[in-house]
């Protein structure tokens, strides 16, 4: 009763006397009078007929309330859950189906190459229109223009905190920026000798790796921007050179028609991998939730490397993806299927599929353990040049589908993105 004020433990025992009069308790109301020792002559017409009742049945409506609002918040938390940008939990196996949910138009160039923010609804654009477009992928939306480069824009790379992005050109130029700042150039590097392919932060962000057509990789220190490193081993135009996740490895694809690995640290080869009969586009490291398809294609068992860097996929202008085992050099398998220079490659979260972007205007879907194509999307209207798949990582503790095997409690989020000559971005969403 202490929660109470004076006047509304009078307003209560009044009421509570005047519901026992009106219901003939009359030993409990003669009692309860006695010990509240309050004044109260019983009235139908007085505010307290009736007033018990009343107070009684609203917290019975109010409770029903509560409950259906609980109820209701339940099925949208649901609803939010599943939104686009949450959708990877409830869809392990997604892959891009027609029609793209986004059509971007706004370049006026080939677009080179496209790269996911890794925490927001961000994408960034590169063209040969000299310009870096930055987009909303989850409404559509062109946010803003990059202007820096002088000459065609080839490769575009958010580091791992999406702090800042990084770009490369044919003007010979690297340039940095910062999106926590207005999106402004906050420096710009240089050393190559020609039109620089590719540009990518390492792990860490402490250096980007860079691929040219002067024939070199070079490693940059993104503080100070110094070169640090220069490798040489390809006799032709670089097209582009990754670091593996752990950061211990470089791959390359080139114009002279063979991938190479690399020691970043020392810049030594540590491997050729020879095969394909055209020049090279596009490598890129397996990652490890691959190795069990992998290795069942390849009817190995699935014991072998557990870190990254052990496989590689190239794609090549001999119109095939092809996979490899790193260590020994060897191909594991050719996938051939389209009908034009193959462009960009990109590994599915779940570890089971390969996506292949070409000049055939398709993205095709490789399953990994049969190495057999189950999907062709007719995604552009003409050449395909860049794939890529969201880096957002959402939690998948509700699912227990595929992700439980790996024990991983978050897992990349359902987006994919194209470009290609046809100067329009499609984004794909389940």
């Amino acid at each position: 009763m202490a929660l109470l004020s004076d006047r509304q433990k009078d307003e209560l025992h009044k009421s509570m006397l005047e519901y026992l009069h009106t219901s003939n308790f009359t030993a409990a109301y003669n009692a309860l009078k006695e010990d509240t020792g309050v004044e109260y002559t019983p009235d139908p017409k007085a505010k307290y007929a009736g007033l018990l009742e009343k107070k009684w049945t609203s917290v019975i409506r109010l409770q029903k309330k509560i409950m259906d609002l609980e109820t209701r918040n339940a099925s949208l938390q649901e609803e939010l859950s599943i939104a686009p940008s949450k959708r990877a939990a409830m869809q392990a196996d997604w892959v891009p189906r027609a029609p793209a949910a986004h059509v971007l138009t706004g370049h006026r160039g080939h677009i080179t190459r496209v790269a996911f923010h890794p925490q927001y609804s961000i994408l960034a654009s590169a063209s040969e229109d000299a310009t870096v477009k930055i987009w909303d992928w989850e409404t559509g939306e062109f946010e803003r223009t990059l202007k820096g480069h002088h000459r065609a824009v080839h490769d575009v790379d958010f580091d791992h905190k999406g702090h800042l992005l990084v770009t490369c050109s044919s003007d010979l130029f690297i340039k940095i920026w910062d999106s926590e700042n207005e999106w402004k150039n906050t420096k710009t590097l240089s050393g190559h000798d020609h039109s620089v392919s590719s540009v990518r932060f390492m792990p860490g962000d402490q250096y980007i790796v860079s691929a040219s057509r002067d024939s070199t990789i070079r490693v940059f220190d993104v503080a100070s921007t110094h070169l640090v490193r220069t490798i040489s081993g390809h006799s032709e135009w670089v097209r582009c050179a990754v670091p593996s996740d752990d950061g211990r490895l470089l791959a390359s694809a080139s114009k002279d028609k063979t991938a190479k690995l690399w020691d970043p640290l020392t810049g030594e080869c540590k491997g050729e991998l020879r095969g394909h009969d055209n020049e090279l586009e596009a490598v890129c490291f397996a990652p490890v939730a691959a190795y069990a398809a992998i290795r069942e294609l390849a009817g190995l068992p699935n014991v072998g490397p557990k870190g990254p860097g052990a496989y590689v996929a190239t794609g090549s202008r001999d119109k095939t993806v092809k996979l490899w085992d790193v260590q020994s050099g060897q191909m594991i398998k050719n996938l051939a299927g389209h009908d034009n220079w193959v462009r960009a490659l990109v590994f599915h979260p779940s570890g089971k599929l390969l996506l292949s972007a070409a000049d055939d205007k398709t993205i095709r879907v490789w399953e990994l353990s049969t190495g057999r194509c189950m999907k062709t999307v007719e995604a552009h209207s003409h050449f395909v040049a860049t794939l890529a798949w969201g880096r957002q990582r959402v939690s998948t503790a509700k699912s227990n589908g595929a992700d439980a095997k790996t024990g991983e409690a978050e897992k990349l989020v359902n987006v994919v993105a194209s470009a290609g000559v046809d100067q329009i971005i499609k984004i794909w969403l389940p």
